[in-house]
């Protein structure tokens, strides 16, 4: 059945209403992890306010790739997998070996992310990093595995709602400057070494990657599987990169305002915000600090358990479209709940949570991080440039089908040549005689 709150494809609305808002708090909270917090945070210490305009272009670019899955899955009523299934064999082999890659490394990298804040928040219970890491991997895939998408998109929302307060509380902590802040709505980019590469990887780095095509999957969970629900769909995309840009822009403000006038140089990746976390009880006190590790889990956690979820469910459905006798994949399959339940999402689940942990015992092996990087850098230019094809195709009906010189394949062009250009300046930076 499906999500028992949702109204039925049947009845689906006629106009889109706030009530019907569900996955696009999912793939807002799932979206939005420790790394673009940092990222964002390291903008603001080191450009003010002057990258702004690049923060919300990110979420606008967004909108337009999450809309384009969106709409393939209500309009076709098939998957995003099945779609790209059907423009060869090529896709299906790199998104089977992306996936498998991606998920080893990436399972490591959330379980780590989340024990973090753990272990600062409680320093007296003296466990080590790694066992932390070990408890939230189990705890989100005991929550996964026993869940369907109903309670599970009721629990991204509280969290979404704990990362909400603590992100805007601390950007009016900080008192920003809002006369520098409109000035930063101005595309400027600083006259500073690989300004424009750093500008241009703020820009892809909002707001998610492989959750973008998750969003499809998360739509037709909570029960919309045609085309009856695309105005809803539309209003509930626009709420999840609003409530991204939110997220971005209080970071940046807490980077411009307590970071940039100090000149103080934040740490790469997580520790990043365990410095920032110091600085905040330095200024503010230790509950602020603490408030602050708190939404540092949130955000944390709704990523793992987002992408422990979504995709796992984008995994199921690329076993069952490649085992033939399935049939086509549908949207009312991945409805019904059948997905969630089945072999390959729980195989996915284990996947993501076990094997990974041999890297939080060991020193990341160099050439798997590589190859990681490397795909990880290909999949938002696939994702980007396939929905084009698909989306101006006969394979999507002519109702639904993007206009030649529309606003959608503006913005899908911009997205494919953007994140073509950060894929290519990711392999040229990477030390090849090393790796070899």
């Amino acid at each position: 059945m499906a999500d028992a709150d949702s109204t039925t494809t049947d009845t689906a609305p006629r106009k889109s209403s706030w009530r019907y808002i569900g996955p696009g708090i999912v793939v807002a909270a799932t979206g939005v992890g420790a790394g673009d917090l940092v990222a964002t945070l390291v903008a603001g210490s080191s450009f003010g306010y002057t990258l702004l305009w690049a923060a919300i272009i990110g979420c606008v670019v967004k909108i337009a790739l999450a809309e384009a899955a969106g709409r393939w899955h209500l309009a076709t009523e098939r998957t995003l997998f099945d779609g790209w299934a059907s423009l060869g064999r090529w896709a299906s082999w790199f998104f089977g070996i992306y996936v498998i890659i991606w998920g080893f490394v990436y399972g490591a990298a959330a379980m780590s992310s989340s024990g973090l804040p753990l272990q600062a928040l409680f320093p007296g219970a003296d466990i080590d990093l790694k066992w932390w890491a070990i408890a939230t991997g189990v705890v989100g895939l005991v929550f996964v595995w026993f869940n369907k998408y109903a309670v599970f998109e009721k629990v991204m929302t509280v969290l979404v709602g704990v990362m909400f307060v603590v992100t805007v509380y601390l950007a009016i902590r900080v008192t920003p400057n809002l006369g520098d802040a409109f000035a930063g709505l101005l595309p400027v980019v600083p006259d500073e070494k690989d300004s424009v590469l750093n500008t241009l990887g703020l820009i892809g780095g909002v707001g998610g990657t492989i959750t973008l095509a998750a969003y499809g999957y998360w739509v037709n969970a909570k029960g919309w599987t045609n085309s009856g629900w695309m105005k809803v769909m539309r209003l509930d995309n626009r709420v999840a990169y609003i409530t991204t840009g939110v997220f971005v822009i209080a970071m940046l403000f807490v980077g411009a305002e307590l970071l940039h006038s100090s000149q103080v140089a934040l740490a790469k990746g997580d520790q990043g915000l365990l410095q920032l976390t110091g600085i905040l009880e330095e200024e503010y006190g230790g509950a602020t600090a603490k408030l602050f590790l708190v939404g540092f889990f949130a955000t944390s956690f709704t990523s793992l358990i987002g992408v422990w979820h979504g995709v796992s469910l984008m995994f199921a459905d690329y076993m069952a479209r490649m085992n033939k006798s399935a049939g086509r994949a549908t949207g009312a399959e991945i409805a019904s709940g059948t997905r969630e339940k089945s072999g390959a999402f729980r195989a996915y689940l284990l996947w993501l949570t076990f094997p990974p942990m041999v890297l939080l015992f060991w020193d990341q092996p160099f050439r798997l991080i590589i190859i990681y990087g490397v795909l990880g850098a290909a999949f938002m230019p696939f994702l980007a440039l396939t929905l084009i094809w698909l989306l101006n195709s006969a394979r999507m009906p002519a109702e639904w089908r993007n206009r030649r010189f529309g606003l959608s394949n503006a913005m899908l062009m911009i997205a494919g040549l953007l994140f073509l250009v950060l894929a290519v300046k990711y392999v040229v930076d990477v030390d090849w005689a090393e790796f070899f």
